[in-house]
């Protein structure tokens, strides 16, 4: 067998429907359309329209409420900081910011900044310079002998 023998199956491809070409084709004049009216002609947009029902989409309640001000958080744990650290990746001796984060890989890209949470186990003194830290978290870096100072801190009702 070569290249250049190689073939579809039988019957695998069909040629597409070339509406609109004569009454021979079986698929001319009015072209599948049907006759007259709107969605016979050409430019119809009535995706949702239900002949004048109350269409689906605004007969079910709205859900939910979407936050324009909410901040778009990188969450890490502290047991990946940790793990970054015995690789070499971070430096100890630094406070670890958003920028050192993304400078060792921890975190794609910076976004609004960093939330430290408290899965795994932290073993290194550190200083933490971040937006948020949840309670199991700041324990286990304050355990660890390390330090965690909030960054534009939002008092928490």
């Amino acid at each position: 067998m070569k290249l250049n023998e190689i073939r579809d199956n039988e019957g695998a491809t069909k040629n597409r429907m070339r509406v609109g070409r004569g009454i021979g084709s079986g698929k001319g004049k009015t072209g599948g359309r049907g006759v007259k009216g709107q969605t016979s002609r050409s430019g119809v947009a009535i995706k949702g329209f239900e002949g004048g029902q109350m269409p689906l989409h605004r007969r079910l309640p709205k859900r939910g409420f979407n936050n324009i001000n909410a901040r778009d958080l990188n969450e890490v744990n502290v047991g990946r900081i940790q793990q970054a650290i015995e690789a070499g990746k971070l430096d100890k001796s630094a406070p670890i910011t958003v920028e050192s984060l993304v400078a060792a890989g921890v975190v794609s890209k910076a976004r609004d900044g960093v939330k430290i949470l408290g899965v795994g186990e932290l073993k290194t003194k550190l200083s933490f310079q971040v937006i948020g830290a949840s309670k199991s978290a700041v324990e286990a870096i304050e355990k660890a002998g390390g330090s965690v100072s909030l960054l534009g801190a939002v008092a928490e009702a």
